[in-house]
Formats: C-alpha cells, structure tokens, sequence
C-alpha cells in the first residue's frame, strides 16, 4: 500500500513535469479563469458554455489535490454551475468505501449530525484529509438532496492486489468488482515513472505488473460505480471528486468508463497559474481552472496518513511541503509532536493548525528501527 499512496502525488508531479520544457515557464494567466489546454497554447474559454455542454455528457470528473483548499473551493464552485444545468445530479466521492453507501444515504436525508456523519463513515480511518475542506460538498448534496456516491473499495482489496495480483485474491474479497479493463501504454509508462520513484527494496520485476493491476482497479471500481447509477438513473449526470491523478489525460477512472460503455467523460481540473501551461496538451482536460493559492489558509504539514492500531503511518508526502522539507519519508511512523504522544490524526492535526507562520514544531518519528528528532518549519508567508 506504500507504493499506491503515494501514486496520485507523484503523478500530479510528472504530468506537470512531462509537459513541456524544464525551463521556467511564464504564467498561465489570472486566478480565476478558465483555460483549454490545446498542443500548442491554452486559451482563455468562456465556463457558461463550457459547463452547460459538459453537463450534457453522463460524467464530469472533478479532479483535486486532497489538500487544496482552494481545489475544494473550486468543486464546489463548479457543481453549482453544473446542478443549474443539469438538476438530476449525482455526486460521487472517492473518499468512501463502498460498505458506508448508507451513511452517505442517511445524511443526504437529514438524518444525521455533522458529528455523526463523520464517524459513522469513519472518516478519520478511509480518509484522514482534513473534514473542514470537504463538507461544504457534503452540505450542498444535502441541501440539495443530490444523491451521493461512495466510489471507493476497501484499502485492503487494494494492497491484496498490490501483493498478490488481481487473480490471487479470493472472489470473496473483491466486493463484486469486476476485473478493469487494462491502461493505456501512455497510462502505463505514467505507472512505471511513479513505480521507479519508490525505494528499491520495494520495487522488483513481478511487482511492477501488480502495481498496475492494483492501480487499475483503483479506477475501474470507481467507473463501476458510477456506470451502474447511470444504468438505474438513465439521464443523469454523475459528478466524480476524486485524486486528479486518476483523472488527467482520460487514462485512469475515463478510460474505465468507455470501457464500460458510458462514452466520453469531461475532465476539469485546476492549475496553479504561476505554473506553465502551454505545452499540456488537448487531452489534459477539457479545461483547467487557474487557482494561486491565497495566504491566510490553515497551515499544513503535507502529509497523508494512516492508522495502524495506535500508531499513525505517514503513508504520502507531498512535494515540496513542510513535511519534505522537514526531512519525513513514506513508512515513517509519527511518535511525538511538541511534546505530546501521538496516537491518532487529531493529535497531529491539532498540533498543526496552532502554528503561528514562521514557527517551528519538534517532532519525533520511528523510521525503521531508529527513533528521530525532525522540526517541521512553517513558512512566515503561509
């Protein structure tokens, strides 16, 4: 599972550097609008008709950076243009497991507490991202009384994958998916940069297939989902939130979907705009969205994580965060922060959002057998 945490990030990382030159890029344009990638150049586009043909297609895929504040801002922004069009309207979220369908079911319906909600999905256990970013989604499918959809399968089907291969793996446990259709060469060579980034002593010759299978169904779980409330709701358009690495070029949960029968699938994605854009090309997405990311936020160590009895696993770094910066690695094991034992995310996350800009927070981790004294640095300027 080490291997597929980190797969979105780092292929946010390659898309970005595979598209043009290595040398510095002028800016796309202002925060705020919308572009279309093209081979050449991306251009200015207007997002009324964007989103009014979009609406038309059976599946928008929002693409996202889990802890962008500003991606989110950005979803929910967009699935309110979207509803305007097209009111029958379901929204599917990556973040849940298939078994927690009817909590989502019982919280669109108003049966249950913002507290509630988030327990009984487990949220600190399939997610861990912070809540505050997601529920204004969450409000507006309820308020709105939008279907939602939990897209995701359980972790350990995925990490069986990983180790043992798709066939390896007892029907029992593959929770009625089907097997997914295979990538695409462009998606696959996308796979192998992602799996050569990752230690040696996890990489060998049979993993790199189980890799993929893993990946693949990663997507194609997530597209059964979806084709099956399209095949019951004939007419609606399903709106996926999900990692942008299973959405760019249309080689993850898009190229699961025309397998799948369901046709093309608009792609919409955000793009800092002090990033260079021009050489992205027509099949990044059908249009990207120029975020700058606003000083003032809650700040952030740049980690995902998981919970392993009482020990909390950073499983993600993200690059060029204060957590890279700090020197943590995928695999460490989080054992102290200011002082205090942590046990689980709220500890961690507590001690995060109290950090003044320009502060320092002494950690101690368990890396392998070692324990290690590491300071996360938060810039002045966050």
């Amino acid at each position: 599972m080490r291997l597929l945490a980190l797969a979105t990030a780092l292929m946010i990382t390659f898309s970005a550097s595979c598209s043009g030159s290595q040398q510095p890029a002028p800016p796309c344009g202002q925060a705020g609008e919308w572009l279309t990638p093209t081979a050449a150049a991306s251009r200015l586009t207007q997002p009324g008709p964007l989103l009014e043909r979009l609406a038309r297609q059976p599946v928008v895929l929002l693409g996202e950076a889990h802890d962008s504040a500003e991606d989110h801002r950005w979803q929910l922004h967009t699935l309110a243009q979207l509803q305007a069009f097209q009111p029958r309207l379901a929204i599917g979220f990556e973040m849940f497991p298939r078994r927690v369908q009817p909590v989502l079911d019982q919280w669109v319906a108003g049966a249950l507490s913002e507290d509630e909600f988030l327990q009984r999905s487990e949220w600190e256990k399939v997610w861990s991202f912070d809540p505050r970013d997601y529920l204004p989604l969450f409000h507006f499918a309820r308020m709105n009384r939008l279907p939602m959809l939990a897209l995701n399968v359980e972790r350990s089907l995925v990490e069986a994958v990983g180790k043992q291969g798709w066939d390896a793996v007892p029907e029992t446990q593959k929770e009625g998916v089907a097997p997914p259709a295979p990538p695409s060469p462009a998606y696959e060579k996308a796979l192998r940069m992602v799996f050569n980034h990752h230690p040696a002593k996890e990489r060998d010759k049979a993993s790199f297939p189980r890799f993929v299978e893993a990946q693949t169904l990663w997507d194609g779980a997530m597209a059964q989902v979806m084709a099956g409330h399209l095949e019951k709701h004939p007419g609606t358009l399903v709106v996926g939130i999900m990692g942008a690495g299973h959405v760019r070029n249309g080689h993850g949960v898009a190229h699961q979907l025309k397998h799948l029968g369901v046709g093309q699938a608009g792609i919409l994605l955000t793009w800092d705009r002090t990033e260079g854009c021009a050489n992205l090309g027509s099949e990044f997405a059908d249009a990207i969205y120029l975020v700058e990311q606003p000083k003032g936020n809650p700040p952030r160590l740049g980690v995902s994580t998981d919970q392993i009895g009482d020990s909390l696993h950073i499983v993600g770094v993200k690059p060029d965060s204060v957590a890279e910066r700090a020197g943590l690695k995928s695999g460490d094991v989080i054992v102290e922060v200011a002082g205090r034992p942590v046990k689980n995310i709220q500890t961690l996350r507590s001690a995060v959002q109290r950090q003044a800009p320009g502060t320092w927070l002494p950690m101690k981790i368990r890396r392998e057998s070692s324990e290690l004294e590491v300071v996360a640095r938060f810039p002045a300027d966050q």
